[in-house]
């Protein structure tokens, strides 16, 4: 049976040796005062280490997050620290009354201040941590890169729509900030609503969630403009106006509750989508058809709770508008290779009054989301905020082949160029990679 080996010499020697060195061994501390007065310095050191970013520190490139950006963020970090700060103090003072003298009760009070700390402690971190992954993958080449150039995208569409308003409304700020994450779809996070990926707090810019395979094929980048529209929504002061104008005129129209309600309930999926397509032209609805169009038991499903329309309507709702907006060819052609792909709509287990109904409620619906006045748009419709006429459709045409051919596409809008990559995809006038690195190429040096 093995024994624990005598320790009483190597003390002795150790005992000698320091000695003779002229130094007395060190005591060995009280565990009590010195476990009081560490847990004061780790709390205090995890407090200091919590601080506000600097810009750079995450490089000098422009895909950089940019001053405003950090600002707000270091604003929000800043107001938590501020409780943070007064925490630590009181673990501070508990454990300086405990050391003096430890009662149960002192010591007790130092835990509890403590516990209360690191709880603290922890929500900072969580959105501390949050801010540094979304600023550090700027930092990783080529995704900085394509992350500024949707980032170009998405503050083009704000411009747009800004600019094109009836009346003035404050500027928002900061912009847009996209970001990668891995998953099938991309998906938004507005301005000032709770986040649970920081502790519920408010989000203080909008952020553009992006899968990597959506960033490889920049023809699919239509999700910029998507996401970017459910922003627009909630800043133009559409959230309400335009759930209540669907619903109204729906009803009005004999639709029925059960399909008014429906279509109230898709309304902020369909409005992105349909200014994606306003502010994008008709290349954007190849980039829907290539999110919607996956296996006919998901694309003829229907959802009580869905608010996604329909994926088989979905498609069908955006060739309304593509319709209205004097593409009566592109619309013919996108209705027809859809329909080819899935024919039988009965085949799933949509209800038979959204189907009998479809066109009748997808017409007054565009029309109402789409083509009647807003106050706050300064009592313009959406489609005279964001006008997509036939000269925009060239301009994508003509950038389509300046991308290809590797020369500047002039001042074509950054959001036309996500079409005009599609058009030379779609047209074979160069090889994908070539088309994916000239798109970028482009976005950045602006």
């Amino acid at each position: 049976m093995a024994t624990l080996p005598d320790t009483a010499p190597l003390a002795r020697a150790s005992a000698e040796l320091s000695s003779r060195n002229g130094r007395k061994p060190l005591e060995t501390p009280s565990v009590l005062p010195a476990w009081l007065r560490a847990q004061s310095i780790n709390l205090t050191r995890h407090s200091a280490a919590l601080r506000p970013f600097r810009r750079e520190e995450f490089g000098a490139s422009p895909a950089a997050p940019s001053e405003g950006h950090i600002q707000v963020v270091n604003k929000l970090i800043s107001s938590l620290r501020h409780g943070l700060l007064k925490m630590s103090k009181n673990v501070a003072v508990a454990s300086a009354h405990a050391s003096r003298r430890p009662t149960a009760a002192r010591l007790h009070r130092v835990v509890v201040h403590k516990d209360r700390a690191h709880k603290w402690v922890r929500g900072i971190e969580k959105i501390w941590d949050f801010y540094f992954e979304l600023f550090g993958q700027r930092q990783s080449m080529p995704y900085g890169e394509w992350l500024l150039s949707c980032d170009r995208i998405a503050m083009d569409c704000y411009q747009a729509a800004y600019t094109g308003l009836g009346a003035a409304r404050s500027i928002p700020a900061p912009p847009p900030f996209a970001f990668m994450r891995t998953g099938f779809a991309p998906s938004t996070i507005r301005r000032g609503i709770p986040v649970r990926r920081i502790g519920k707090q408010l989000n203080p810019f909008p952020l553009i969630q992006l899968p990597y395979h959506r960033l490889i094929n920049p023809w699919t980048l239509g999700a910029v403009m998507h996401e970017t529209c459910h922003n627009l929504q909630s800043e133009l002061g559409l959230s309400k106006a335009v759930p209540h104008r669907v619903a109204l005129r729906l009803l009005n129209a004999h639709m029925g509750r059960f399909v008014a309600s429906v279509w109230t309930r898709w309304n902020r999926e369909m409005f992105a989508d349909m200014g994606a397509l306003l502010l994008g032209g008709p290349e954007v609805l190849g980039s829907l058809m290539d999110v919607v169009g996956r296996a006919p038991s998901v694309v003829f499903a229907f959802s009580p709770r869905g608010v996604h329309p329909i994926p088989y309507l979905r498609t069908l709702i955006s060739v309304e508008l593509l319709r209205r907006m004097g593409f009566q060819d592109e619309a013919k052609h996108y209705e027809s290779a859809w329909k080819r792909v899935y024919p039988d709509p009965r085949a799933g287990n949509i209800p038979e009054a959204l189907l009998k109904t479809f066109p009748e409620a997808c017409a007054q619906a565009v029309d109402a989301m789409c083509y009647q006045p807003y106050k706050s748009l300064g009592n313009k419709s959406l489609a005279q905020v964001i006008r997509f006429q036939k000269k925009d459709q060239q301009m994508i045409e003509e950038g389509a082949r300046r991308l290809a051919a590797g020369v500047d596409p002039g001042i074509i809008p950054e959001r036309f160029l996500v079409g005009a990559s599609r058009v030379a995809l779609n047209r074979r006038l160069v090889r994908p990679g070539v088309i994916a690195q000239n798109f970028y190429k482009e976005l950045v040096r602006r």
